[in-house]
Formats: C-alpha cells, sequence, structure tokens
C-alpha cells in the first residue's frame, strides 16, 4: 500500500529531479514508524529504475534487488556497523556503474555507526564517486556526528495526522484496534501494525505501572517481567508514559488520553523530578542494545517510580558504558 502521507515528500523529489536538483547525499530522520526505510526504498528506485510503477513509497517495502545499490545496517550479531562494512562500501562505490543511472548507497540506522566508520565515511560524502547517492537514516539524530549532518541534505519524516493514520491503518487491516495500537505508537502508523500485537502486554504493564504508582506491589518482581520484552519496546511505551504523565500534571488529565495511571498515582508523583525521570529513560533509548544490564536497568526505573520519583535527582547516571545500576 501506498503510504499517503509521504506524498510531500515524493514531490519534491521529483520536482527536484526535473530541475536536476537532486542532492548527492540526504538524511531522513524522523520517529521509527512513520515510513523513513520505504522513502528510502523509494528513492533508490527512482535514482536506478527512473518511472517506477509507484509514485509513492509503499509498505510493506517491495525487495529491489540491484547491482548498482548497497543497503548498509547492523549486522544481526553486532551492535554498530563497523568501519570493515563502511570501507567495503567505499571500494563499491569507486567501481563502473553496471547500468548507467549511478548508484545507490542506503545505510541504516546510520546513528549505528562506529566514529571510525562515519569518520571513513566522510570522504565519500565530500566527493562523492561519479553519479553516487548516499542515503542515511536516523532513528535517533542526536547520535550523529555533526560532520555527516552537515554534509547532508536533511529531510525530516514528521508524524501524519491521526485521522490519516487511521485511515491508511484501516485500509491496510480493516477492524482491528487501530486507535489503541497508534496511541502506543506514539502516532507512527507503521509501528502502529507492531503495537496492534503488543496491545495485550501493554495493557498488562499498565496495570503494573499503577500498583508500583499505588506504592504497591515489587518493582524487582515487575522488572523481572519487563525484562523479558523487547527493550526497546518497554522504553519507548514508559517513555511515553512519561510524556503522558507531563501533560497530566501541566494542563489536565483530559488531555492526557492514553494514560495508564489514575488519579491517585498523579497525586504522588513529584513533579519537579518527572522531566528528570524522562531524561534517565531517553538516555537509555538512545543506547545500543547489550550495552547495559536490562534487568538492573529497569530495577532502578520502576523502584524510582514506586517510590513517587522522590530520589530521581539523585539517581546514578547513566555511565560511558550506558549502565545504570540499580540502588539496592
Amino acid at each position: 500500500m501506498e503510504l499517503n502521507w509521504l506524498s510531500n515528500l515524493a514531490d519534491s523529489w521529483l520536482d527536484s529531479s526535473r530541475q536536476d536538483r537532486l542532492p548527492h547525499a540526504v538524511l531522513l530522520t524522523g520517529p521509527v514508524g512513520v515510513g523513513k526505510r520505504a522513502a528510502a526504498a523509494w528513492i533508490s528506485k527512482q535514482k536506478l529504475r527512473p518511472n517506477p510503477l509507484t509514485l509513492l513509497p509503499t509498505h510493506p517495502i517491495a525487495e529491489f534487488e540491484h547491482p548498482d545499490m548497497r543497503w548498509i545496517s547492523t549486522p544481526e550479531d553486532k551492535k554498530s556497523i563497523g568501519i570493515d562494512q563502511v570501507r567495503a562500501l567505499v571500494s563499491q562505490l569507486n567501481l563502473t556503474s553496471y547500468e548507467g543511472f549511478g548508484k545507490v548507497a542506503v545505510i541504516e540506522p546510520a546513528n549505528d555507526m562506529t566514529v571510525s566508520a562515519a569518520n571513513s565515511l566522510l570522504k565519500v560524502l565530500e566527493e562523492p564517486p561519479g553519479d553516487t547517492l548516499l542515503i542515511l537514516i536516523a532513528d535517533r539524530v542526536g547520535k550523529l556526528p555533526a560532520t555527516i549532518f552537515s554534509r547532508c541534505q536533511r529531510i525530516d519524516i514528521a508524524l501524519p495526522p491521526e485521522a490519516v493514520a487511521l485511515q491508511w491503518l484501516d485500509r491496510f487491516q480493516p477492524g482491528s484496534a487501530w486507535a489503541e495500537a497508534l496511541q502506543i505508537s506514539g502516532g507512527a502508523p507503521l509501528r502502529a501494525i507492531v503495537a496492534l500485537d503488543e496491545l495485550g502486554i501493554s495493557k498488562s504493564m499498565a496495570q503494573d505501572l499503577q500498583v508500583l504508582g499505588s506504592g504497591r506491589g515489587s518493582a524487582i518482581e515487575v522488572a523481572s517481567r519487563w525484562s523479558k520484552l523487547d527493550t526497546s519496546f518497554v522504553l519507548n511505551w514508559l517513555s511515553q508514559q512519561v510524556n503522558l504523565t507531563v501533560i497530566a500534571t501541566s494542563v489536565g488529565r483530559a488531555s492526557a488520553d492514553g494514560l495508564a495511571i489514575d488519579d491517585s498515582v498523579l497525586h504522588r508523583i513529584n513533579r519537579q523530578n518527572l522531566f528528570c525521570y524522562s531524561d534517565a529513560i531517553n538516555r537509555l533509548r538512545g543506547q545500543p542494545g547489550g550495552s547495559y544490564n536490562v534487568q538492573l536497568t529497569l530495577e532502578s526505573l520502576l523502584i524510582d517510580w514506586a517510590d513517587g520519583l522522590k530520589n530521581c535527582g539523585l539517581a546514578p547516571p547513566v555511565d560511558g558504558m550506558g549502565l545504570m545500576l540499580a540502588r539496592r
């Protein structure tokens, strides 16, 4: 299905192509699940196979194999994109184009590149060989070096309006609980497809958050259960709940639709420490998987929550390796 909320991106790209003003390197940014990878695949096809069948990026992404295209991503057994991958890519880009339309390289997520890998890519960004297009996808722009930013044209893909997203999702799979799934996903339609299968998990986590926030239950037992789930999902969900708590304590509960806790918990929360707590979660979201102890980290976060965030400002910082030590 075509991603209709990417029509402005597609129109702008095609217009630049007609005027021969396409950049040699682009950086696609935006929330997870908004369609950055679909956009990268579509741009690649526009470059290597002019006049493709679809006028817009699509989901699922149609497989596209081409001798002049390289798609670099984090290996399954690694935590980052290494310098050897980038060096191999640079060597391939220096070869002659097979079909004469130039070459395309996609790096995703670019924020997973090591410092040495990013530095190795700089020369190609400054002086791309031949007719080369580099497409970088960043889920977390804060992890990218400024030198990469300055050498790419940034294209930020925003979340579609809720009505547009719900209409698209209902066409994708009619009759599903898309409103709730979209809310859990933070408004990202493609993330909502995954979130639909996680609704039951979210409801169970919401009950845990309410019980702990009321001063009952065991933070260690809840952390043990949550540590068995996908860490990215847990941290994203918890981050959303904290953001909704901030809204509820600032402008009223009516504006915090989807909040898992009731007023009794809201009254126990130290409002001044909410932003401190949110920062701690977001720092963890920016850490590569496997760089910290998930069980201990969740224990620390949930103990703080059960204490009403009274000691959040005193929490130990995330160290250089991303390990937040649980306080005993």
